[in-house]
């Protein structure tokens, strides 16, 4: 994300910015009028001894329009520019979401979920604050102040002088403060990112926690975590507040002074020995001083809003930073330059002399695998855990960038062609069965929402799940829970191949996704699968031999190289991890 992306935004929501602070003015310059009208009061009341009624009803008449136009003014620029900066803070938000979808395996396992949470929380929410709340600070700081120290030096240059000095010094403090707060804003939301790292893992494993017994355990380490996180906001918290201390203390010290020096310039006017400064004749009234007091008390909030944007200002500059960060990471995968649409794919696959090592690893995962698949043939995975199997898989699905000529698709080289379409060809059941939290329907028909129940059920039936689906109290419309967490394994199981059914892909990888099922539910699917997918390419992963053992050809793998690939007759003759595998269930069964 290049710095000046804020920069866009603000461009994009250029009329609202544009009413928004057009409406901020206008109330800036309503508010230099009352401190006038609040003086013209006092000249009346001090100066005549038959007082005009009339003469004070319009003025507060004048008072009471001018809090209309400020009530309307303000009104606006919350509708505007507070509604802008929500906007951009979707922007943002919705930019990053774009940008996590697009960034590689590996990005996910060099950083933590938790992490990149309160990246699109707590530090968008920074930036929102700035844009928003920043933006209006800084109109009034800059024309509230303006307007109202011109109107101070045509009362009087001298006393105008007295009143700014003390608050020119907040100026210059405020800018070497910052530049810790940012330090500490860092700080800050580097502990809470530990802090939403241990929540999201701890919630994650709960049921692993509980089944140990660990919770007190978890507690204590959570306890100090927060800890932390409470040490380092406080510190934050501490230097907001000794920031805005001394503003208050600088503010008085000017309104006292002020106030001195005023009362003593009235006192010397109505004596008739007005003081001069450096040649200059100080004549004050009360009204005079009324008006002058109302001028720096219209200036102590830009003088506030100074301080507030300096806070703001350090943590925009900490969490669009991390942001900037994140939207800049490379995107490992991405289409070529002439990338081939899949159309009509037969799904045919090809290896040719395919090695793998994953990006972060030293060994190879794969070695020298060379096998095809012809289109509609149905192929069975095997072999030991940690032989590649999943590996080889996910590399058809482009998940890791591999070198050209090894993979391909239809005869169409895989780091050719568009993965939009690549992935959109093959329907992948995975290891890890995760379901939304949603209802069972949506589950089911996540690859195509407008699907009907009709088609919904044809699909559970496919993975022989309908009769447990009917079974519960509200059917399809039954919530998973998070990550399907009221669903037993076997279900989770058989709505995830019903998700993977429904989509219809010429190729559907199933990555041992009947382990937890009975024999005869994995003999219902298989059954299906043999039926309902003729003419289509079909891969499975499978755990024991009889769940492959009527595939067409069975591809054994052993130590990331291909031991054999063959039909399963020839493999009990070619394959001794083949023949031991199909030994031992034999022994299984018989025990």
């Amino acid at each position: 994300m290049k710095q000046n992306r804020i920069s866009d935004y603000y461009k994009k929501y250029f009329v609202l910015f544009a009413i928004g602070i057009a409406a901020d003015i206008m109330v800036d310059v309503c508010q230099t009028f009352i401190p006038e009208f609040l003086g013209e009061i006092v000249e009346i009341v001090s100066n005549h001894s038959d007082v005009q009624i009339g003469d004070i009803v319009y003025i507060l008449r004048n008072i009471v329009l001018i809090a209309m136009a400020l009530m309307a003014g303000r009104a606006i620029l919350r509708f505007t520019i507070m509604r802008a900066s929500g906007l951009i803070e979707a922007g943002v938000r919705h930019e990053m979401f774009l940008k996590a979808e697009r960034l590689s395996q590996r990005y996910y396992h060099e950083n933590k979920i938790g992490t990149i949470m309160s990246w699109f929380s707590s530090d968008v929410e920074a930036v929102e604050e700035f844009v928003g709340w920043g933006t209006i600070m800084a109109v009034d700081a800059i024309f509230l102040s303006v307007i109202a120290l011109y109107k101070m030096l045509r009362l009087d240059p001298i006393l105008s002088l007295i009143a700014v000095l003390p608050m020119l010094t907040l100026v210059i403090w405020g800018n070497r403060v910052e530049k810790v707060m940012s330090d500490k804003w860092e700080e800050r939301q580097k502990q809470f990112d530990k802090l939403y790292d241990f929540t999201q893992e701890t919630f994650t494993g709960i049921r692993v926690i509980k089944a140990f017994v660990k919770e007190a355990q978890e507690l204590l380490a959570f306890s100090k975590v927060a800890k932390e996180n409470s040490e380092k906001n406080l510190e934050f918290v501490k230097m907001s507040i000794a920031f805005d201390i001394a503003i208050e203390v600088i503010i008085g010290i000017a309104m006292s002074v002020l106030m001195g020096c005023g009362a003593y310039f009235v006192y010397r006017t109505v004596q008739g020995l007005p003081v001069s400064v450096f040649g200059h004749v100080i004549t004050m009234s009360a009204g005079k001083l009324t008006t002058f007091i109302g001028y720096v008390d219209t200036l102590i909030w830009p003088m506030i809003a100074m301080g507030q944007i300096l806070q703001m200002h350090s943590r925009f500059k900490t969490s669009s930073g991390r942001i900037y960060a994140f939207l800049d990471q490379e995107e490992e995968i991405h289409n070529a330059q002439d990338a081939v649409v899949l159309q009509d794919c037969k799904g045919k696959i090809t290896f040719k002399d395919f090695s793998f090592a994953y990006p972060d690893g030293d060994t190879h995962s794969l070695k020298h695998v060379s096998f095809e698949i012809q289109p509609g043939e149905m192929v069975g995975l095997v072999g030991k855990i940690g032989s590649g199997k999943t590996t080889l898989v996910n590399t058809l699905l482009h998940l890791y960038n591999i070198e050209r000529g090894k993979i391909f698709i239809d005869d169409v080289d895989l780091m050719d062609i568009d993965i939009a379409s690549l992935r959109d060809a093959i329907a992948y059941v995975p290891q890890d069965n995760f379901l939304f939290s949603d209802n069972i329907k949506n589950n089911i028909s996540f690859a195509n929402n407008k699907a009907d129940i009709t088609d919904v059920r044809d699909a559970a039936k496919f993975a022989d799940v309908d009769d447990n689906i009917l079974g519960f109290t509200e059917g399809y419309e039954t919530v998973t829970g998070e990550r399907g967490v009221t669903l037993s394994g076997g279900q989770k199981q058989r709505i995830s191949i019903a998700r993977a059914y429904m989509k219809n892909a010429p190729i559907m990888i199933m990555d041992d996704s009947v382990s937890a099922v009975d024999v005869k539910t994995e003999e219902t699917i298989l059954n299906n699968i043999n039926e309902k997918r003729k003419g289509k390419t079909t891969i499975i992963i499978a755990s024991r031999v009889s769940t492959v053992s009527h595939m067409d050809k069975i591809l054994v793998l052993k130590d990331g190289e291909v031991e054999a690939f063959d039909t399963p007759e020839r493999l009990l003759e070619t394959s001794p991890t083949y023949q031991k595998m199909v030994y031992l269930q034999k022994l299984e069964s018989e025990l």
